[in-house]
């Protein structure tokens, strides 16, 4: 099978990136041919390496471009992306080819809809964040610091500043989803997608058509199986965007109520007020992967708590995978992977005084030992491995392919009959006689 994998960034910047980017070099050494298209360099050196065709268009993003307005021009159409990815599309043969869209959001924009179409090739798009649906992408209010339950591009959306950073461009990204949903008809094109939570898909199934077919794929995660703590259980961890909607403040004036010392992994908007706030907190700024996960072996649990859905939180399954426990808001789909109790806590979102009572708990090393022994043993029982993640990639892509050569078959049998004259069942042709 050739798959043409298609994302934003030809390099791993965030999790979208890195499972596109690590699918891509799996499906790769399994045999399948694999092209990756993108707007966004530097390329990944891996690629080349692994013989990976890369189509890198070399553009901006929002963190890269000097140039705004002709950026938002970029974000609402990109041409340039539309143009080069039909170019590409045409080399390949709709039997055995299929196009797999990470995401378009950050760069590519809602225009490679219309050459995918065009091309006829099988498709279908993972479900990282939720820009098929929503315009801001996170069901998140931003200025009123809460999930937002409103349907997107209704009145109360469109009336509604929802945007980190402005309300102008709040109203680009409205313009951008009226040409993802009206020209490039992105919701109809992906007739299967990829979902990474059960939240995840009970949150966007009422807004997709009744024919969009749904699919779990758990993201991989990249965890080498080694013992579980052995030691005394240390500090109480956060790792990633030190932000509001991540629950960063929540986290330090929880630790503050129940007299333990947060340590922050990472760096984001709130960090400095934070630190003013909160002078007891650790902050340790960015580590690289192996130090984070050095870090949550000898934590006492990972604190996780993000006031928005989150799609797969990879973070939580890294710690669960190195014997970490975890408490986690029961908002976001990280509680999918916590049993309550056995391999962490939930906690009520928002609520610093929840939060603190199981931060208060777990003061006890018998019980910290406990769920870490039990966060390791159940997540090895059933890992989220690589293996397993491409196993499902190749049933899902078989299907859809097999779907799409079936109806191409039928639609040419019924395109067939209708050319043939009509048989009347006494007068047989003059070919038949």
């Amino acid at each position: 099978m050739h798959v043409v994998l298609v994302l934003d960034h030809a390099h791993i910047n965030g999790g979208q990136a890195k499972v596109a980017l690590d699918s891509a070099l799996g499906l790769s050494a399994r045999g399948h041919a694999v092209t990756v298209f993108a707007a966004v360099g530097p390329v990944d050196p891996r690629l080349e390496a692994a013989g990976i065709r890369v189509v890198c268009l070399g553009q901006d993003d929002i963190e890269s471009t000097k140039n705004k307005l002709a950026f938002a021009v970029q974000a609402i159409w990109n041409r340039k992306a539309s143009e080069a990815l039909a170019d590409e599309l045409r080399r390949y043969d709709p039997a055995d080819t299929l196009v797999h869209v990470h995401a378009f959001a950050k760069s590519l924009s809602p225009s490679i809809g219309r050459p995918i179409q065009a091309s006829g090739l099988p498709c279908l798009y993972t479900m990282h964040e939720f820009f098929l649906v929503c315009p801001n992408g996170g069901f998140y209010d931003y200025p009123a610091k809460a999930i937002c339950h409103r349907t997107p591009m209704s009145l109360s959306c469109l009336g509604t500043n929802c945007d980190a950073r402005s309300y102008p461009r709040k109203l680009l990204r409205v313009v951008r989803h009226v040409g993802l949903d009206h020209v490039a008809r992105l919701p109809a094109l992906f007739r299967h997608v990829i979902t990474i939570s059960e939240l995840q898909e009970r949150v966007i199934a009422p807004l997709l058509p009744e024919a969009t077919v749904f699919h779990r794929v758990d993201n991989p995660i990249s965890v080498a199986k080694a013992p579980a703590r052995s030691g005394p259980p240390g500090d109480f961890l956060f790792v990633g965007r030190i932000s509001t909607e991540k629950g960063a403040p929540i986290f330090a004036e929880a630790a503050r109520r129940a007299g333990v010392r947060p340590v922050f992994v990472g760096d984001g908007p709130s960090a400095a007020e934070l630190k003013a706030r909160y002078p007891e907190s650790v902050m340790l700024g960015w580590k690289n992967a192996e130090q984070v996960k050095a870090l949550m072996r000898e934590a006492r649990a990972l604190v996780f708590p993000s006031i928005w859905y989150e799609g797969q939180p990879l973070t939580v399954y890294e710690a669960l995978a190195v014997g970490c426990p975890v408490i986690v808001s029961d908002a976001c789909a990280g509680r999918e992977a916590v049993e309550d109790g056995e391999n962490g806590f939930w906690f009520r979102s928002g609520d610093p005084a929840a939060l603190a009572a199981h931060l208060s708990r777990l003061t006890d090393d018998a019980l910290a030992d406990r769920l870490s022994r039990q966060a390791h043993e159940r997540y090895w029982a059933d890992p989220l491995s690589v293996d397993a993640h491409l196993d499902r990639l190749e049933e899902i892509y078989e299907r859809v392919v097999r779907e799409a050569v079936g109806s191409r078959r039928s639609l040419a049998g019924e395109q067939l009959r209708r050319s043939l004259p009509s048989l009347h069942p006494e007068t047989p042709p003059r070919a038949l006689r």
